[in-house]
């Protein structure tokens, strides 16, 4: 009789720490299939932060369990003390690297030097960002290849981001100073105009031996036609000067073939047949970071709709809030599609814009 009753006294003194096992097993579980198991879509960069917030509810779940456990001060302060040597052992046998390429990542996250989208340039790598882990960035360079950068190479290195409000498009070029420079200033802010720039205006960054150096720019607005509109300003320069019959080329320039005093060296006009189809480049180049791009401005999108219909539902009488409701479900499931869509790697040569739905 002694003997059960010791058992039972036993199985009672356990029974909070067996209840807060049992419940804490079930609440990981679901919140497991909640978070994880429902979503087998989800790459590897997007189940990282939810994998972290599982090992801190485990680690949180232990110790509760071990609180409650039915010992004395002193065996629980020793358990304490292993746990917490075993989670310190875990970060200093991990990678260097990693921890600091993890840290990196939560600076960038709070920071928010880029978004995903933006043309950057650090050090010698130029691109869109086209995905923002929490170990690297990987952007999308001018030859429509992923590079992926460390965190820690960004936070180290001075990175370059292009508004997207709007970026400055330049054109350096050297004439001689036998051309008057109100001759020329005139010309390279036609030839800016044509290309598609706005608020266009010229520089002289030096005058050197034997040639004056001019710069000229532009506003460009739509930064995601960066390339394009280089190039254009290139070619409207070209054409603008050339019909004007100007020399692009400093007087330093020495032919070895023979040729008259006063020839010039200007390409002959050509009329060139019109372009039957107009391909866009840097939707070709930049195809993932451009989606990307769009899935982000869409979910902002989304968050501050349902901001200003909940807003609105606050304030709205008793007849209008049905619909309001509606309306932010109906918000509230895009934006649960577009927040764990994912974007593919090969997709196709002119990336689909992402749909918009009320």
């Amino acid at each position: 009789m002694q003997l059960s009753d010791q058992v039972v006294d036993i199985f009672f003194a356990f029974l909070p720490s067996l209840s807060i096992f049992i419940f804490s097993v079930l609440m990981l579980a679901g919140c497991y299939w909640f978070l994880l198991g429902r979503r087998p879509e989800l790459g590897n960069e997007r189940k990282f932060p939810i994998q972290i917030l599982m090992l801190a509810l485990t680690i949180i779940s232990v110790l509760a369990v071990v609180i409650t456990l039915p010992i004395n001060e002193i065996s629980r302060n020793q358990i304490m003390g292993l746990i917490g040597i075993l989670l310190s052992g875990m970060i200093a046998f991990s990678s260097t690297n990693i921890i600091s390429n993890l840290m990196s990542g939560v600076l960038l996250r709070i920071t928010k030097p880029f978004q995903t989208g933006d043309f950057i340039r650090v050090g010698d790598f130029f691109g869109r960002v086209a995905e923002r882990g929490l170990f690297d960035t990987e952007i999308q360079s001018e030859n429509r290849e992923f590079v992926a950068l460390p965190n820690t190479y960004l936070v180290n290195n001075p990175v370059s981001t292009i508004r997207k409000s709007g970026t400055i498009v330049s054109a350096t070029l050297s004439l001689g100073y036998d051309l008057h420079h109100l001759q020329i200033e005139p010309l390279l802010i036609k030839a800016a105009q044509i290309s598609g720039l706005t608020s266009p205006f010229v520089h002289i960054i030096e005058l050197g031996d034997f040639s004056i150096t001019y710069r000229i720019s532009g506003l460009l607005v739509e930064v995601k036609g960066l390339l394009t509109a280089r190039s254009n300003l290139f070619r409207c320069i070209l054409e603008t000067l050339h019909s004007e019959g100007i020399e692009i080329m400093s007087p330093a320039f020495m032919n070895q073939r023979k040729m008259d005093d006063g020839k010039k060296v200007i390409p002959t006009f050509v009329h060139a047949a019109p372009e039957k189809k107009v391909v866009d480049a840097e939707g070709i180049i930049f195809d993932k970071a451009e989606q990307a791009a769009q899935i982000e401005d869409e979910k902002k999108e989304l968050m501050d709709g349902i901001k200003d219909l909940e807003s609105t539902l606050k304030t709205s009488s008793n007849e209008n809030k049905p619909q309001l409701k509606a309306s932010i479900k109906k918000k509230r499931e895009r934006l649960d599609i577009v927040d764990h869509s994912e974007i593919e790697e090969d997709s196709e040569n002119t990336p689909s814009t992402a749909s918009k739905k009320d």
